[in-house]
């Protein structure tokens, strides 16, 4: 606590009028969000890379996000760092009544159920409506906000019980982005059916359990992997990746890929 109070004071310090630091001074929720978001994403990555020595410090990057967000909205009048704690301190509580109350569930499935009862509750309350996709962050990534928006249709019934008429989902929408394309469709029509191919191709992974996200950069990672082997290697002959074909380079590629496997 003791830690956290000194950072508390040193957040206080930089953003004072008279003697902070120029640049923490200037800065708002709206310029602060993407470096939120960043850091966010920067935990995530050490964590995929099983860097724990990058976890912890890029995990005291983010709870610098919240300290910062909390000193400016403390400077409004709004609300402190102690009342963001108070609040998760509260839903922790209200959502763990088999650890904090008398509750017991029979198995996780009847407990997750209750979890997502008490989140619906909790939206209502704030929104004072019955919205089912009401309040899922636009600012989440595209890929993650499809599965948010797709869980809580599946909620209330609105969902495949099986996996068959999902992989049919995406053959079709890829059928009718392949049509668009070939009859030189507008170039808002091709968007439209490409974000319905990866609306689908989000859903499936809902129902893999896979997180898109994570299945994207891992893939990222593979590809950026692969195609630096297909540098080292044109290097190698004396040749930059610009001065090569596409059929050297697909050979190299494919070389690569049966080495991995």
């Amino acid at each position: 606590m003791k830690d956290m109070q000194r950072l508390l004071e040193i957040m206080a310090a930089l953003r004072d009028a008279r003697t902070g630091c120029p640049g923490d001074r200037q800065q708002d929720f709206h310029s602060i969000a993407p470096c939120t978001v960043e850091e966010a994403y920067e935990v995530a990555d050490a964590i995929e890379r099983q860097d724990m020595q990058a976890l912890r410090d890029k995990l005291g990057d983010l709870l610098l996000q919240v300290v910062f967000h909390a000193r400016m909205a403390e400077e409004r009048g709004i609300f402190a760092f102690a009342d963001v704690v108070q609040v998760i301190n509260d839903k922790l509580l209200a959502r763990h009544p088999h650890v904090f109350g008398k509750v017991t569930f029979a198995d996780l499935y009847e407990q997750k159920q209750d979890w997502e009862m008490c989140k619906v509750g909790e939206r209502r309350q704030k929104s004072g409506n019955n919205d089912v996709l009401g309040s899922v962050p636009t600012g989440l990534p595209g890929l993650t906000r499809a599965v948010k928006l797709q869980q809580r249709a599946a909620r209330v019934g609105f969902d495949w019980p099986e996996m068959t008429p999902v992989l049919a989902k995406i053959r079709e929408e890829i059928s009718e982005l392949e049509t668009e394309i070939t009859c030189g469709a507008p170039h808002t029509r091709v968007v439209d059916e490409l974000g319905d191919v990866l609306f689908a191709v989000a859903n499936l992974a809902r129902k893999l359990e896979v997180d898109p996200e994570q299945a994207l950069r891992g893939t990222n990672r593979k590809f950026e992997r692969r195609f630096a082997r297909v540098e080292t290697e044109l290097a190698n002959c004396g040749k930059r990746p610009e001065e090569a074909t596409l059929e050297e380079m697909d050979a190299i590629w494919e070389r690569i890929k049966h080495d991995e496997t």
